[in-house]
Order: structure tokens, then C-alpha cells, then sequence
């Protein structure tokens, strides 16, 4: 392999497939090697035998759960927020070309031993069990301001400065009950854990407007979600990539990321062949992460540590959601004694994902003990009947640098969150540090069926 490329981008995981698919539509060569035989790195969706060989090598799946090619399991879960920043990239690219979207059916709150559905309209705020009748009067009024906020004309600042009051100033003002509170920043907010209350407002802001439009923009929930499971993603921003000139390699080893003299980026080294490039982009697990604690090399586990995660199948919709075909459930850390809110979504086969009358339940939340499952079992008690579950726990790691000076650029891991504005954010930090600009975008509209 004499050619030089520009950039090479190592593992096919949502993130790293978005980069190369717009480096390459930027004119940049791309290479884009996985050691993988199939699309999507962590953020794979496995059929059923792939599931088993991942997590139990040697059981074959039971045959009652029908067939292989059926099933499209997602190793990690996320739905898509409808007005969030991947459906701006997705339309930006135009790779909606190449995916068709469903609707998930409905969000759901976990409170005082019970789930409830999160209000979709106005009706269904008014007889939601969420809220007595005064309280659902001062929420009314704080909705209405935060729809009725511009910047630019003060009268509809309520005496709130967004950029200098905190959360709880604004909760305050309205007279919000913690119930509320809890429910505006878990269910809508869409935070792990409570530290954003006493932070300034604006970001709370931003994440319960931009939920609340996604909601408006198809009714039922904010979420939607591409039929055949997420490993659809990257598999279509790898097809992007291709059309405008990028190589792609599955099932190729990578041996070494060979540096020069002055400890810069050259090539990566795959069965005695140098392939070289200007820059690497790679997921953690190609820069040490997972072979020793990822300490003091390219990479570092995070505060939060680790992610929980158990994939589990159902032969029935969760109970109390309405028999709902898909749904995401939040229980905020404080409804169960935790520092981190424990997520439940669901997604069956209306998306491809399974067999007729099975379902997909992942639950998933940060590790706070030594013994992860148990944090989980809040959860997995909801689900009801469980057929099989398979449980891992996946560290969380981070970039030591910014890659700037040795032209290695390393993405981060999955977090916990439900959706992929923190992967969206990623994307966006990695294309600043690699391209030296920010990524701009053009809004388009995605078609969703009901």
C-alpha cells in the first residue's frame, strides 16, 4: 500500500463513521479500517447468533426465538431526538436517503412506585397523575415562559437572566414542587443526575425547548428511531463516505499506529503492511483502552467510571405502558436512593429489530458500586417476565489530549445517556480539533412514518 491518505479513521462506530462520511464529502481521503466483520463498533446491532457468539460463545440462541436474520440488537440503546443535532447531520448529508425512521410510541416517567406516561398534549397534561390540579397550573405558567423567552426583548424575561441565574432560581420562581423538578429535568431535560440545578439555566433551557419541539414536530414522543436497528447509522454514513471516494476495510487487524521521530502520527501498521496518512481518528479501544486501564497512554477512564447495560428479550410489552410497541422510561435518581438516573428502552419488531411478540428492553445507568446489577434491578423489576438478559459493564474513557500536536484524535465511549446529543457533541469537538474549523450545518426536514 504506497498511496497516502489524509486521514485514517479506525473502528465503525456511529462517531467515527459520521467523521470520515463528512471528511470525506469535505474532499479528504479516507481509509476506514475496523477489526470488526461487521459495521458499528460499540454501537453495533447484532442478529441473533452474533449476540450469542458476543456474549455467550459457547450457547447456540434457543430456537423459539425464531429467526436469525430477524434480529438487529443494539449493543448500545439511544433514540434519536426528533429536533436534536444527529437529525441535523443525517439531513445535512442527506443519508436519510438511506435510512427510514418509526416514531417510538411513548416516554415515561418512573415516580412513587409507578410508571406515567410524560405528557405528549395538552390533554394529556391535564390528566396526567404527575401533577395535582394547582401544580399543573404553575407548570402550565412555566412552560409558557420558557416557549415565550427571546433573548432580545425583555419583557419576556420575567425578571430571570438565563446566563446568570441557576435552575433552581427558575424552578423557584414558579414555585415548581420537587416532583416537578424532577420530572422537567430527568424526563426532559434528559439529565443524569441533579448537578444541573444549581448550574445556570441556559442549558436546561435549551434541552427542555428542543425536547418539547421534537415532541410537537410527530406527537406520541420526542424519539424516533431507523428501522433495522442503530447499526443502520453507520453503515450509512460509511456508504456517504464511499460515494465520495472513502476505502473502507472490515475484519482488518490493526497491529501498530506507527509514529515518526518527533512522536507524530504516520501510518498504522496492519500484517506487515504501513498504510500512511497525515492523521488517525480511532475509537479508545485502538489506543490501549480495555487492554490495561487506559491510564497514562492516549486514553483515560472517566469520573463516572463505567456503564451498566442489560439487553434484555421479552415475550410481552413492559406492563403499564399501554401495551406500547416502543418506549423509553426514566427513573430519576432520587425515586430509588441513586446519584444517577437508571434508563429502560424498549423497541420491538414494528422496527425490525426482533421477532413477531418479542421485545427489546436494554436497561442502563453509571456504575456506582461494586455490584452493577443490583443498580440495575429497579429497572429489570419493571419489565416483567424476563427470557433472556445479557449484562456487561463497559469502562468509559476519554482523550488525555487534543491530538493537535501528534495528529492522533481519539473519540470518547458511549455514555449512559438515551440519546446521541452527547455523541452529536463529540462529533462536533473532533471535527474542530482535526479540520481547525467549526462543522456548519443546513436545516432540512426527516420524513418519519407513524
Amino acid at each position: 500500500m504506497d498511496e497516502e491518505y489524509d486521514v485514517i479513521v479506525l473502528g465503525t462506530g456511529l462517531t467515527e463513521c459520521i467523521l470520515s462520511g463528512l471528511l470525506s464529502v469535505e474532499g479528504k481521503k479516507v481509509l476506514h479500517m475496523d477489526r470488526n466483520d461487521y459495521y458499528g463498533g460499540d454501537s453495533a446491532s447484532l442478529n441473533l447468533t452474533q449476540l450469542y457468539r458476543h456474549f455467550r460463545p459457547n450457547q447456540e440462541p434457543p430456537a423459539e426465538l425464531g429467526r436469525d436474520r430477524d434480529y438487529n440488537v443494539d449493543l448500545v440503546p439511544k433514540f434519536i431526538i426528533a429536533s436534536g443535532e444527529l437529525t441535523k447531520i443525517l439531513v445535512h448529508t442527506d443519508v436519510t436517503r438511506y435510512l427510514e425512521f418509526k416514531q417510538i410510541a411513548g416516554s415515561f416517567v418512573y415516580r412513587d412506585g409507578k410508571i406515567s406516561k410524560v405528557p405528549s398534549t395538552e390533554m394529556e397534561a391535564v390528566k396526567s397523575p404527575l401533577m395535582g390540579l394547582f401544580e399543573k397550573r404553575r407548570a402550565k405558567k412555566f412552560f409558557e415562559f420558557l416557549q415565550g423567552w427571546k433573548d432580545e426583548d425583555p419583557s419576556t424575561h420575567q425578571g430571570i437572566n438565563l446566563d446568570k441565574d441557576s435552575m433552581k432560581t427558575v424552578y423557584e420562581k414558579f414555585g415548581l414542587e420537587a416532583g416537578t423538578q424532577d420530572f422537567i429535568g430527568h424526563a426532559m431535560a434528559l439529565y443524569l443526575d441533579d448537578d444541573y440545578i444549581t448550574k445556570v439555566a441556559r442549558p436546561s433551557y435549551e434541552r427542555i425547548v428542543m425536547y418539547t419541539s421534537s415532541m410537537a414536530r410527530y406527537g406520541k414522543s420526542p424519539y424516533i428511531y431507523p428501522l433495522y436497528g442503530l447499526g443502520e447509522l453507520p453503515q450509512s454514513f460509511a456508504r456517504l463516505s464511499a460515494i465520495y471516494g472513502g476505502t473502507y476495510m472490515l475484519d482488518k487487524k490493526v497491529d501498530e499506529i506507527v509514529l515518526g521521530p518527533d512522536g507524530k502520527f504516520v501510518g498504522v501498521k496492519s500484517g506487515g503492511e504501513t498504510v500512511k496518512a497525515k492523521q488517525v481518528i480511532g475509537d479508545p479501544s485502538y489506543f490501549g483502552a480495555g487492554k490495561t486501564d487506559g491510564e497514562g497512554g492516549k486514553v483515560r477512564v472517566i469520573e463516572e467510571g463505567k456503564v451498566v447495560r442489560a439487553i434484555c428479550i421479552l415475550k410481552h410489552p413492559i406492563p403499564g405502558t399501554e401495551d406500547s410497541d416502543s418506549v423509553q422510561i426514566i427513573i430519576p435518581q432520587n425515586q430509588v436512593g441513586r446519584r444517577n438516573d437508571i434508563y429502560i428502552a424498549m423497541v420491538s419488531s414494528t422496527h425490525n429489530v426482533c421477532a413477531k411478540d418479542v421485545y427489546i428492553a436494554i436497561v442502563s445507568t453509571i456504575v456506582e458500586t461494586d455490584k452493577p446489577e443490583l443498580e440495575i434491578a429497579p429497572g429489570l423489576n419493571l419489565l416483567g417476565q424476563i427470557s433472556e438478559k445479557f449484562v456487561t459493564v463497559s469502562p468509559l474513557y476519554t482523550p488525555t489530549s487534543s491530538g493537535v500536536d501528534d495528529s492522533i484524535f481519539v473519540t470518547r465511549s458511549y455514555d449512559a445517556t438515551s440519546h446521541f446529543e452527547t455523541v452529536v457533541d463529540d462529533v462536533h469537538d473532533v471535527w474542530r480539533r482535526v479540520v481547525g474549523k467549526d462543522l456548519e450545518l443546513k436545516k432540512r426536514e426527516v420524513e418519519v412514518e407513524a
